[in-house]
């Protein structure tokens, strides 16, 4: 009874909260859509479609800190400003689409340099009929599921050693030595009825680091507080779940404290 209780209540408030910030509630995406990108803060200007960007696959590769801080991508899609030459000069995708890095015991393709005729399309694929190298419904076959996002649980995939995301990148990332992990962390809700948060540092520093998250998402100091409303709006939390990691309606991944 408390499940469907909660589910619907999640159900209610991922609804109004996705009214009230678009005047109209958003098509769910698909799977395989689920935190997808598209960036075109130059493409179209240079006769190109947009460049999409699936989170999915990259996720199931890499770390998200790797990506985020030691290749400096933004964390809001758009803000980094990625032009064709930062790319050939091995910079943000150009540090891994070089036509030189090896990953799964092939050649990663070259992005933006001596490509042949059609090849932009890989990325620059908004609209056009572009067959990927890698089949989301193949490549998740063996993975755990989960019940929303993408339909997988990326956590239990990654400790189940199913996926092993590189965390660096030789000429890129500083070796850096492992970091104490605190404890698990019991965060009070204030709303009847619905248990309390268990937050887990280890959990998020096998794929964030410490250092995507503070100090600049959740500052450094503790007991600090945060509402459901500013987590919805982006903010928090709300900075990957909902957009990247798994929503925030799935209440109980984090409300996970026993009720008695």
């Amino acid at each position: 009874m408390k499940r469907v209780f909660l589910v619907s209540l999640a159900l209610l408030m991922f609804a109004g909260a996705a009214f009230s910030q678009t005047g109209g509630v958003k098509r769910r995406p698909l799977p395989w859509e689920y935190g997808r990108v598209v960036i075109n803060n130059y493409s179209q200007e240079a006769g190109l479609p947009p460049v999409v960007f699936d989170h999915w696959l990259h996720r199931a590769k890499y770390t998200c800190r790797l990506c985020h801080v030691d290749l400096g991508f933004a964390m809001k899609a758009g803000g980094t400003g990625i032009k064709a030459e930062d790319n050939m000069q091995g910079y943000y995708c150009g540090a891994c689409h070089n036509g030189k890095s090896v990953l799964d015991g092939r050649i990663i393709f070259e992005a933006c340099g001596k490509v042949k005729t059609g090849d932009c399309l890989r990325c620059h694929s908004l609209g056009q009929q572009v067959k990927q190298d890698y089949d989301f419904q193949r490549f998740t076959a063996g993975l755990p599921r989960g019940r929303f996002g993408n339909g997988i649980d990326w956590e239990k995939a990654e400790l189940q050693g199913l996926i092993k995301p590189i965390d660096y990148i030789e000429g890129v990332s500083i070796k850096r030595g492992a970091l104490p992990i605190p404890k698990d962390t019991q965060l009070q809700t204030n709303m009847a009825g619905m248990p309390d948060i268990i937050f887990s540092h280890k959990k998020h520093a096998a794929w964030s680091g410490c250092e995507l998250c503070h100090p600049e998402i959740f500052g450094v100091k503790k007991g600090a507080s945060y509402s459901m409303d500013e987590i919805f709006g982006g903010k928090y939390c709300g900075t990957c779940h909902g957009l990247v990691a798994f929503p925030s309606l799935d209440c109980q991944r984090c409300h996970a404290k026993p009720v008695y």
